[in-house]
């Protein structure tokens, strides 16, 4: 009886529009069809997320029709089961959408956020969140909680690694790459799953680094740097959800706030896709201070906008009791579950619910497994190469040491629920299988993970050295070290890694090290011992081969920072683009090291640096070496004097100069010199990557429109300010020749 009640609603539903995904209107009138058969309870149960810890428990709420959503069911069969059961037992045959943390890949697993942003190759990032839609959608889930695009300047935040840096134009073009590539060229393609863009909002300028906790950004702040790579995934990805974030701002938690998520969101930017809950965050409020009780909780929660509660149940418990109250209003929960209804029927679920569980069949397919690795090459780093000891030169004999060279688990990196380390190709393995037969590799790990610190065994890494042409050490960080709740104070190579280091460099044989991370680490000391190094971040099921090809010349890294780092975690917070002060250093100024005793209290100058650090990082945001050589021709531009709606013509000469093919990151940063409210010093507003054959030269053009300028400025209004700016286009945030316009 229930199936023929869900077959004739959907047949009347399917009546109103014959293409149900083409046009947004027909959607929009199958939902007031819904919405009016629907009773209060039945609204409640679509505005509630289940954990599927419990399943048993969970197929009696969803035959109840109180659930809309399930978390992390990653069995087909099972993801069948409740779906018919919502679908064939409820009264109205709502399908459930499933959802699940598919982070960066989801069997086949690709370089951390953090490590992707590093490629500035968007079509390559858009490709692997492609791979992970496909291979998360066959086992039934249909909406992922990713990307991450907080904005994220403190390495001490263990969620930095999801994220894609510090700059919010980087950020951006990455999040609506991942978005597109999630969501696919239709969410109904069975394939596509719903992106969720993530933490709404300022959750990545968490004070002191540390998970959960509170920030203090301003309304100019947050709308000139931490939302506008959300808004950007709204126009411009038509991004079909959005997650509250657990910290509060100013006071007042995400999940509360109904200036973000109704003034912001809905109305400046006409967001018509769903909100919903971080896991526990509406309950979390009384936590914080801000609720009395969770009745209290879910008030202050479906007043703000939140769609939908991720597990915590207080909607279920005390929506029918506020709306008697008149705490809450019906067309408040009207709206919310129409924005959950809207985005279930983009999904196609109403006429697609089931999915085929070929699993065999899409998991790391060949091309899956050849775009992960091409991903991991285009995202490691090379931050030294000492007399160009890379790439290697026909060794005979190569040591290998450290914790992370034969460790399949941790190169996956943070939120990997789903991989199978048994999947990954590590480096040693990827060094055998290419070199074993031609190179002589003398393997000890001397150190079993990257915590240990027992360094008993450094006699026997001293005695394989010296018979060795060249050492490749392999150090950095457990996975378990980095991601949520996972925050540092201390960002130093754990246990006794660097003394492994120091112990081989005595032995003069040179020494390429070779870091696995999940956030730029404090390696100053370790860059000064080592002849060359490769930041690999954790680079996923494929990141032994892309490394060994990288170390051999088969690949030429061409990756960038997408994040400065510091030489010690006092600089932190460092960024590029900040605020200039009114008494900026400008790099002459002495140090610890060199003031003379008894100086007098103004001998040193009054300028803004650390005496003992001064304000210069280890490396800069976009820094990042090749094994070839890049020679920039002078900028001109097309104009110097534009009208606020015209295009700014950028272009030069690029030539590699080098013995090898490569590819250059061109990046082009901008400053307004004078505004209405002091701005950064500079910022990215564009990139192009450049591939050249050793010794070709190619005229590059960029084309910026002065539109992009734009600003909040000191009437809180978006516009670009007439004035002169300044422009440089280089391979790293600290190169490239300064060139004048101005804007009328």
């Amino acid at each position: 009886m229930k199936k023929l009640q869900f077959l004739a609603l959907f047949l009347l539903l399917s009546g109103l529009e014959t293409s149900a995904q083409v046009f947004d209107a027909s959607i929009e009138k199958k939902i007031d069809v819904l919405l009016k058969k629907m009773t209060l309870k039945e609204k409640i149960g679509q505005m509630n997320q289940l954990s599927a810890d419990d399943m048993e428990t969970n197929y009696k709420v969803i035959q109840q029709g109180m659930a809309g959503s399930v978390l992390s069911i990653t069995n087909p069969e099972i993801a069948n089961k409740a779906q018919k059961i919502a679908v064939e037992q409820t009264r109205l045959g709502i399908p459930l959408i499933i959802g699940r943390d598919v982070i960066h890949g989801f069997k086949t697993i690709f370089p951390i956020p953090l490590g992707q942003a590093a490629s500035f190759n968007p079509d390559l990032v858009e490709n692997a969140a492609r791979i992970a839609a496909i291979e998360a959608s066959e086992t039934g889930i249909r909406w992922t909680f990713a990307p991450m695009i907080d904005i994220a300047r403190d390495p001490r935040w263990g969620r930095i690694a999801e994220s894609c840096g510090e700059d919010p134009y980087l950020t951006s073009v990455m999040g609506v790459a991942m978005v597109k590539g999630f969501q696919g060229k239709n969410l109904s393609d069975p394939t596509s799953i719903a992106a969720c863009a993530k933490h709404f909002a300022g959750y990545g300028a968490a004070e002191g680094g540390r998970d959960y906790n509170t920030t203090n950004i301003t309304e100019r702040q947050f709308r000139n740097t931490y939302l506008v790579p959300f808004e950007e995934a709204v126009k411009k990805a038509d991004l079909a959800t959005i997650m509250t974030a657990f910290n509060a701002n100013d006071g007042i938690p995400s999940s509360g706030n109904e200036f973000l998520l109704k003034q912001m969101l809905r109305k400046e930017w006409n967001f018509k896709g769903f909100v919903v809950s971080d896991w526990a965050s509406i309950t979390e409020m009384v936590d914080h201070g801000f609720c009395t009780d969770n009745k209290e909780a879910a008030q202050k929660a479906i007043n703000a906008g939140v769609d939908m509660e991720m597990v915590s149940g207080t909607y279920v418990a005390f929506v029918e009791s506020l709306l008697k109250e008149k705490k809450i209003n019906i067309e408040t929960i009207n709206d919310a579950v129409r924005n959950i209804l809207r985005i279930k029927f983009k999904l196609g679920l109403f006429e697609n619910p089931y999915v085929k569980g070929n699993t065999e069949a899409v998991f790391y397919k060949k091309e899956h497994l050849e775009t992960a690795q091409k991903t991991a090459e285009e995202s490691v780093v090379l931050l030294k190469n000492e007399a160009q000891i890379l790439p290697l030169k026909n060794p005979k004999t190569i040591a290998v040491f450290g914790p992370l060279a034969d460790a399949p688990h941790d190169q996956l990196g943070t939120w990997v629920f789903d991989g199978d380390k048994n999947h990954s190709v590590t480096p040693l393995q990827a060094l055998k299988d290419q070199y074993g037969k031609n190179i002589k590799i003398l393997y000890e790990p001397i150190l079993k993970y990257s915590r240990d610190k027992d360094s008993t065994e450094f006699y026997k890494a001293r005695k394989i050295a010296k018979e060795a042409d060249v050492v490749l050490l392999f150090v950095g960080e457990e996975s378990i070290l980095s991601g949520e709740a996972h925050s540092l104070s201390n960002l130093n190579l754990q246990g006794v890694q660097s003394q492994l280091l120091a112990t081989l460099a005595k032995t003069k044989t040179p020494i390429i090290t070779v870091v696995l991370a999940g956030r730029p680490l404090t390696i100053e000391k370790e860059v000064k011992g080592s002849n060359a190094v490769l930041y690999a971040w954790h680079p996923g099921t494929m990141g032994g081969p892309a490394l060994v090809n990288l170390l051999f010349g088969k690949a030429n890294p061409s990756a960038k920072l997408p994040i400065t780092f510091p030489k010690n975690v006092g600089q932190i917070p460092m960024y590029y683009s900040h605020l200039k002060t009114g008494r900026p250093a400008n790099g002459s100024e002495l140090n610890v090291e060199n003031i003379p005793i008894e100086a007098s209290q103004t001998s040193l100058g009054n300028k803004s640096y650390y005496l003992d650090s001064g304000n210069e990082p280890l490396f800069a945001f976009g820094f990042g070496l090749s094994y070839t050589t890049f020679e920039y021709g002078k900028t001109t531009l097309a104009k110097s004097v534009l009208k606020q709606d015209e295009t700014i013509e950028i272009s030069f000469s690029l030539k590699n100069t080098g013995n090898y093919d490569g590819a250059e990151v061109v990046q082009l940063y901008m400053r307004d010199i004078a505004g209405s409210i002091a701005l950064p010093v500079k910022e990215l507003k564009a990139f192009k990557r450049v591939e050249l054959k050793a010794g070709e030269s190619k005229n590059v053009k960029v084309d910026l429109k002065i539109s992009d300028l734009v600003f909040y400025g000191i009437d809180m209004k978006k516009k670009v300010e007439a004035g002169k700016f300044d422009l440089w286009v280089g391979s790293s945030s600290v190169t490239g020749e300064k060139v004048s316009f101005e804007v009328q």
